[in-house]
């Protein structure tokens, strides 16, 4: 017997079925009983019942901007991977309106696009779209995934953290509520970005972490500008020894 709906909210211990069920990632089977083992989503496929933590996935909510992946093209709709239980839906009457167009030809699959969160139904159906300053298709550059609910931490007061990166770095940072960062740059900035970002990641409940960051910033570009110095002057010393 089911003893929750599917989509619903569980905690540890919970009990979800018994008798004839499965027990999938997040559960566990005590005798006959299928019970969560974490704080999540239940998520109910034939008899197996699994759980999504809450913790590391994004819960969409209206107005939030997200970065998402093509996953699918469907007859009249793209679907996106936006680190949710839940998969978003970008309808072709946003991007073409009324006309009709091959889909593919706009986005495929794999295409990483900035949207916003149109609405949310009561069965967690996320609407997307496209309408608004700086939205749409991302080209190039590399995606970091973070804790949602590190974002705030990420981005900072006013957005002094993030500010900081993109100036220390030179690289274009977009930051996505659903945990999900766009960077752009030179490759060696970008791998400096994801390292940055990871270290905020890790230790957003400490205090001073601007401060750390700075200073781990600063040390990370100096030894890069005191390595590029390093090989000017050893090809300076070769072509000296040519001409000589």
């Amino acid at each position: 017997m089911l003893l929750i709906e599917d989509k619903q909210i569980v905690v540890p211990g919970e009990i979800l079925a018994e008798g004839d069920y499965h027990s999938g990632r997040g559960t566990f089977k005590d005798v006959d009983k299928v019970c969560s083992s974490l704080v999540g989503l239940v998520a109910v496929r034939d008899k197996k019942i699994s759980v999504i933590p809450l913790q590391s996935k994004y819960i969409p909510k209206r107005g939030d901007v997200v970065i998402g992946k093509i996953s699918d093209i469907r007859f009249s709709m793209w679907e996106l991977d936006i680190n949710s239980p839940y998969s978003g839906i970008l309808p072709a009457a946003e991007v073409f309106g009324k006309e009709k167009r091959e889909l593919n030809r706009a986005f495929d699959v794999g295409d990483v696009l900035f949207l916003r969160v149109v609405d949310v139904d009561e069965v967690k159906k996320v609407k997307l779209g496209l309408k608004g300053r700086g939205l749409g298709k991302f080209r190039g550059g590399i995606l970091i995934h973070i804790t949602p609910t590190k974002v705030p931490r990420l981005i900072g007061k006013k957005g002094s953290m993030i500010n900081m990166i993109k100036d220390q770095t030179r690289c274009e940072v977009v930051v996505g509520q659903n945990g999900v960062v766009w960077v752009k740059g030179k490759p060696e900035m970008e791998r400096v970005v994801q390292k940055v970002v990871k270290t905020i990641e890790e230790e957003a409940h400490t205090s001073g972490l601007t401060d750390r960051i700075r200073d781990m910033l600063l040390e990370i570009l100096g030894e890069g500008k005191e390595k590029t110095e390093d090989v000017k002057k050893e090809e300076d010393e070769f072509k000296e020894e040519l001409i000589q």
